[in-house]
This record gives C-alpha cells, sequence and structure tokens, in this order.
C-alpha cells in the first residue's frame, strides 16, 4: 500500500509569507487569513473551522472567549476537545474579520444589542456569497467498532491548498496548519500527550505520526516558538 503524502509544515517566515501573500490576493482576505490563522495556532481541521458559530468565539456582550469548546457533532473523532484563541495575531484576525462581516452585514440583526450584532448561532466563517460553507455527509468507524457520520467541508479544504499553491509553498494543503500546529506544541514542550489532547487524538501513536517532522525543523519551530 503507497504511503499517504503528508502535508507540509510550514516555519514562521513561510506562513508570514503565506499570510502576506493571501491578504493581498484574496477576494475575502479577512476569512482566509483568519482561516489560516485558526489552523496554524490551536490545530483545528478546516471543517471545524467551517462549523464553529458565532456564539462559539464569542460572549453574548461581544467579549471574544479564550477557549472555544469543539463539540461533538464538529469534530471529525467525534470528541468533544478545547481549542485555545489565545495569540496576539489569531486574536486580531478574529477580530478583523467580524469587523469585516459586521460593515457588510452579513449574518447580522442589527436590531439585537448581543453579539455585537451578529447572529450567535450562524456559522462564523460565511462564503463569498454570504451564506454558511457546503457540508458533505462521510462516515467513518470509531474505535469502538461504531460507524458515525460526520460532516467534512471539501471547498473550503480545497480553497485552502489553492491559497498555498499561490503562495508558492508546494506541498501545502488544509492539513499543514495542523501539522505544523502539532510540532510547535512538541517543540516547545517535548510532551506528546500535549499534543494528542490539543488535537482531540485518543492516542498518542496518532499524534507521532503528525510530528514525524525532520530534527532540524522541530529545532526552527522551537526557536519559533520563544
Amino acid at each position: 500500500m503507497p504511503t499517504q503524502k503528508r502535508a507540509r509544515t510550514l516555519n514562521q517566515g513561510q506562513f508570514q509569507r503565506l499570510i502576506k501573500i493571501t491578504m493581498s490576493t484574496s477576494r475575502c482576505p479577512e476569512r482566509d487569513a483568519l482561516v489560516l490563522m485558526l489552523g496554524h495556532h490551536t490545530g483545528m481541521r478546516v471543517t471545524e473551522i467551517s462549523r464553529i458559530t458565532v456564539a462559539d468565539v464569542m460572549h453574548p456582550t461581544g467579549k471574544l472567549r479564550s477557549e472555544v469548546s469543539l463539540r461533538e457533532a464538529v469534530t471529525k473523532g467525534c470528541r468533544q476537545r478545547c481549542a485555545y484563541l489565545v495569540t496576539k495575531p489569531l486574536v486580531d484576525a478574529l477580530q478583523a474579520y467580524l469587523v469585516h462581516r459586521i460593515e457588510r452585514e452579513i449574518g447580522t440583526d442589527m436590531a439585537s444589542g448581543q453579539y455585537r450584532g451578529l447572529l450567535p448561532h450562524q456559522p462564523l466563517i460565511f462564503s463569498g456569497r454570504g451564506s454558511g460553507l457546503s457540508q458533505n455527509t462521510k462516515r467513518r468507524v470509531l474505535e469502538t467498532g461504531e460507524h458515525r457520520d460526520y460532516k467534512a467541508c471539501d471547498s473550503l479544504q480545497s480553497h485552502v491548498t489553492r491559497l498555498y499553491r499561490r503562495a508558492g509553498l508546494a506541498g501545502g494543503s488544509s492539513h499543514s496548519g495542523r501539522r505544523t500546529f502539532a510540532g510547535k506544541v512538541l517543540a516547545s514542550t517535548a510532551d506528546i500527550d500535549a499534543v494528542a489532547q490539543l488535537l482531540g487524538h485518543s492516542n498518542i501513536e496518532c499524534s507521532q505520526r503528525y510530528v514525524d517532522i525532520a530534527p532540524a525543523i522541530l529545532s526552527q519551530m522551537f526557536a519559533d516558538a520563544l
């Protein structure tokens, strides 16, 4: 059986290049930059990013949450976990996209005094046409042997891969953010259990496959994290 090709991991300079080119070439730069940031700064899957809501990232008062609870129905592994919105670049990108949505009245109820006028249970990430992103139903077998349907946002996965290609980052894909995040966590903590917890893996063997990264790259990731 052929070995599945793994998504490319990025160093800090490459990621900055990706964001810069995305901001200058995308039709919706605020949205696309936020999607990339969420992958690289929280380890969220693209489909998870497509399914979180305004209420997941914001209190009714309009204050941003520092922790997002990813519901079982949202995650591919069908296991609840938390993602953390704590880095300044990510928070700045989130604020910029919320302003973009409010100014263009995308998914808003301006008569409401809550959630900055945004509809709380609408998706955080909208398509260019001002609607939620389409989801495809797929099925997976859990470790218990149970079959479970889950949603996958194939359109956003393809779009993110195009963003990497546009930035000249061969081998980059919608999974690059998650792999890069895992490598940074391992480089800065040396704790594979922490990687597994943050990625939502039930065992560390799966996480070890994520962070099978050359020592020189891990060393650079550690330097970037300081």
